[in-house]
């Protein structure tokens, strides 16, 4: 249904992946699976005709529907939820307008004749066929049944989507898609705002009535119900099995040891062929042999192995200021808006060294809770912060947020808290080791003065230390 050849993208001088190649068929269910940064969302934006590759290209047919569900949500709140899923025939609409349009040009024009005439009659003919094939009598009939069926009251219908969580946000994204009726679901994380019970009704409608799809996700559980093929992308290429990705993991470690056997016989053999060769060379009776070998050497085809990617994320920072016994009190804490209340006589304690889950269904209030314990919203009752308690807000939406504009040092630079000292003795070893013909205080000064203006900061001599501010 849809092929991909010779895929490349490249950023800069780096190359995410080369040369991929893979088809998509009717009812396949497809993880593209792969590490943070493998480049899996970028093959599903190019899938979906977001962006484009560097090289390659992705083919598909004419009438072939594509539905893309991002990581990030993109719902605009100027919108209730039943307009916001009516936008699934937001196209349906543009073509009404745009045939309008052309008819009551062709109504006001005279030049019967000219090519730029026939050109409009063929366009408004084309389109006219296209869209009278699609029933939309019934479109808000249809908009009903999907929202009813994710969940949603009709008395929500008329509600503004920043109302709503995350979770119902994902539920009316995937209302669009499923209106839309798509040959082929790309879903980048779906689950990532979906309680239990919404996981559990998207895995269902995957299985069981959706045609073809592919899905990033790291639930594993999630991808291993919903699939029966694996795609992994991995240090630039792609692996391709038809299985679920459990069952993907047991088959690729067995074809690497497989691959390993194969590789460490060939590399005996050959060296025992090159130590003959190197012996007999100048032998006049082994001249035949020799040449023989030489040539089998040549022609021999070698084992490859696939690379595996053995990469790591070390990340490590300084131990947190020592806070009270109780970080969090709360007594009879709650948070209404208007007439609705979301949660209320909310009481708990937080100990020091605690671990806690919110849990609960979409709606309920569990984000909406943590707000109130970062102060970013009014609420009612008592919530006391312990002493020195500092708090760390990942929020739902929070990759979002950031700053496209910005490197990943302006960005951790920006929140970056605090002075570090360091020993003049340390500074003057990392002076030598960067400078090492730099000996006089005068001459080591403007080093450090220079080095200060490229990473914009003020060096301020303390007598033993350096402090950066």
């Amino acid at each position: 249904m849809i092929s991909v050849d010779g895929l490349t993208v490249e950023f800069g001088g780096t190359t995410l992946f080369s040369d991929i190649s893979f088809q998509i068929n009717e009812k396949d269910r497809i993880a593209l699976m792969g590490k943070n940064g493998a480049g899996k969302s970028t093959l599903l934006k190019i899938l979906a005709g977001v962006r484009q590759p560097s090289r390659g290209k992705v083919s598909a047919p004419k009438d072939c529907v594509i539905a893309y569900l991002p990581q990030h949500l993109m719902t605009e709140d100027g919108r209730t939820v039943f307009e916001e899923a009516s936008q699934a025939f937001a196209h349906l609409h543009a073509m009404e307008a745009e045939i309008e349009a052309i008819n009551k040009e062709l109504e006001t024009r005279t030049d019967y004749e000219s090519d730029s005439y026939m050109e409009l009659i063929e366009k408004v003919s084309a389109m006219s066929e296209k869209f009278y094939s699609i029933d939309l009598t019934h479109f808000e009939e249809d908009v009903e049944k999907a929202l009813l069926g994710l969940g949603f009251m009709r008395e929500d219908f008329n509600r503004p989507t920043s109302d709503f969580s995350g979770g119902w946000r994902m539920r009316i994204e995937l209302a669009k898609l499923l209106l839309q009726n798509p040959d082929v679901l790309l879903l980048d994380e779906p689950t990532n705002h979906l309680d239990i019970e919404s996981i559990q009704w998207l895995e269902d409608f995957l299985v069981n009535s959706a045609k073809a799809v592919i899905v990033i996700s790291h639930d594993r559980k999630f991808v291993d119900n919903i699939t029966t093929r694996t795609i992994e992308v991995t240090m630039g290429r792609i692996y391709d099995y038809k299985v679920n990705y459990s069952q993907y993991l047991i088959l690729r470690k067995e074809r690497r040891e497989q691959q390993m056997k194969q590789y460490e016989e060939q590399q005996k053999m050959i060296q025992e062929t090159k130590d003959f060769i190197e012996r007999f060379k100048g032998t006049y009776s082994k001249t035949l042999q020799v040449q023989s070998r030489v040539k089998m050497l040549e022609k021999l085809e070698l084992v490859e192995v696939d690379e595996e990617d053995t990469s790591a994320l070390r990340l490590k920072f300084p131990p947190s200021p020592r806070s009270g016994n109780y970080p969090v009190i709360m007594d009879g804490v709650g948070k209404t808006y208007g007439d609705h209340v979301v949660f209320k006589n909310a009481s708990l304690t937080i100990e020091r060294g605690d671990k806690v889950a919110f849990v609960g269904k979409n709606g309920e209030g569990k984000s909406t809770l943590v707000k109130c314990i970062m102060r970013e919203i009014e609420h009612e009752g008592t919530l006391t912060l312990g002493h020195n308690v500092q708090i760390g807000y990942f929020a739902q939406n929070q990759a979002s947020l950031l700053d496209e504009n910005l490197t990943v040092f302006q960005t951790i630079d920006d929140v970056a808290k605090g002075r570090s000292v360091i020993k003049y003795e340390t500074c003057w070893v990392h002076l030598c080791l960067a400078a090492p013909k730099l000996h006089e205080e005068g001459e080591s000064a403007q080093w450090w003065r220079t080095y200060s203006s490229c990473h914009d900061q003020t060096i301020v001599r303390t007598g033993e230390s350096v402090d950066f501010r």
